[in-house]
C-alpha cells in the first residue's frame, strides 16, 4: 500500500488519522496546523479531497463527529477549538464554552451516540458539551487529576482514569459517580477503553501495563482482577483501542519507535 497522505505529507508531527465513519475517506491533523482529506480508493492512488489549514493553530487532536459531518479540532496551546462542517464547507471557531475556565482546552471524547463532547480539563474536572449546541451542560470533578476518558458504548456512562490509577464511573443522564475502583498495580492512568459489545474495560499506564477487566466486575468491586495483565510494552502505554467486534485490543506507546501490539 501507498501512503494514505501521498498526495500531501505533513510538515510537522501528526497527531490524528482516522477513517471516516460511513465514507471512504482518512483524515489526517497535526502540528502543521491542517487536517486534510483523502479518498481511500484503491491501492494505486488516494487523491487528496481537500485541506483546511487553522492560522497559528498546531493542532493537538482531531476528529469526526459520530454522523461524519463535522471535524472537531482542539490545539496545543489554546483554550478555543475549531468545528469544521464538511457539508457546508465552512470553518467555525468556537472561542468560549461559558462555564468553562481551562487555559488549554486538548483531549476530548465524542459519545457514540453523537449527543456529547467531553472536554478533560486541568485538576480533575470534565466538561460535558452538548454536541449540537456546543454549550456545557454540565461539569464533574474526579479525585486528583484526570488523563483520559471514555464513554460506554450506548453513551450511559463515562469511564474517567486519574493520574493516580483510579477509575470513577459515571452517570451520564443524573452526573453522578456510581463507582469507582483501583487499577492493579497502576502508578500513573494514561488511557483507557471500552469495548464496543460492553463486555471490557482496559486500562494502560505509565509502566506499559495493559490490564483488560470484564465490565460487571469494574461496577462492583474496588480493587477488581484484571481477566489478563498485557506486558508487552516496555514504555508508557498512550494508547488503547478495541476493534469493532471486540476480538482484538491493539495496545500502542508513541514513546519508540514500532510499539504496537495487536492482542
Amino acid at each position: 500500500c501507498l501512503p494514505a497522505n501521498q498526495e500531501r505529507f505533513a510538515n510537522g508531527k501528526l497527531v490524528t488519522v482516522q477513517f471516516h465513519p460511513s465514507a471512504q475517506v482518512v483524515m489526517t491533523a497535526g502540528h502543521d496546523r491542517s487536517v486534510s482529506l483523502f479518498q481511500v480508493k484503491n491501492f494505486s492512488l488516494n487523491p487528496k479531497i481537500q485541506s483546511i489549514y487553522l492560522e497559528s493553530f498546531p493542532i493537538y487532536k482531531a476528529h469526526f463527529s459520530v454522523d461524519g459531518e463535522q471535524v472537531i479540532a482542539t490545539g496545543t496551546h489554546h483554550s478555543m477549538f475549531f468545528v469544521y462542517d464538511m457539508i457546508a464547507g465552512s470553518i467555525i471557531p468556537i472561542p468560549k464554552v461559558r462555564g468553562v475556565e481551562e487555559k488549554f482546552l486538548r483531549n476530548f471524547e465524542l459519545s457514540p451516540d453523537g449527543s456529547f463532547m467531553l472536554l478533560i480539563g486541568t485538576s480533575g474536572y470534565l466538561h460535558l458539551l452538548s454536541m449540537k449546541t456546543k454549550e456545557l451542560i454540565s461539569t464533574i470533578k474526579v479525585n486528583g487529576r484526570c488523563t483520559a476518558s471514555a464513554f460506554s458504548p450506548d453513551s450511559s456512562k463515562i469511564y474517567s482514569y486519574s493520574k493516580e490509577g483510579e477509575v470513577f464511573i459515571w452517570d451520564v443522564r443524573s452526573r453522578k459517580c456510581l463507582h469507582k475502583f483501583e487499577d492493579e498495580g497502576s502508578l500513573e492512568g494514561k488511557c483507557i477503553a471500552v469495548s464496543k459489545n460492553n463486555q471490557y474495560v482496559a486500562c494502560g499506564s505509565s509502566s506499559g501495563v495493559v490490564n483488560l477487566y470484564t465490565t460487571d466486575v469494574c461496577l462492583k468491586e474496588n480493587r477488581p482482577k484484571p481477566v489478563k495483565a498485557i506486558m508487552n510494552l516496555v514504555t508508557s502505554a498512550t494508547c488503547v483501542t478495541f476493534n469493532p467486534t471486540t476480538e482484538i485490543l491493539a495496545v500502542a506507546s508513541r514513546d519508540t519507535d514500532e510499539a504496537v501490539k495487536l492482542v
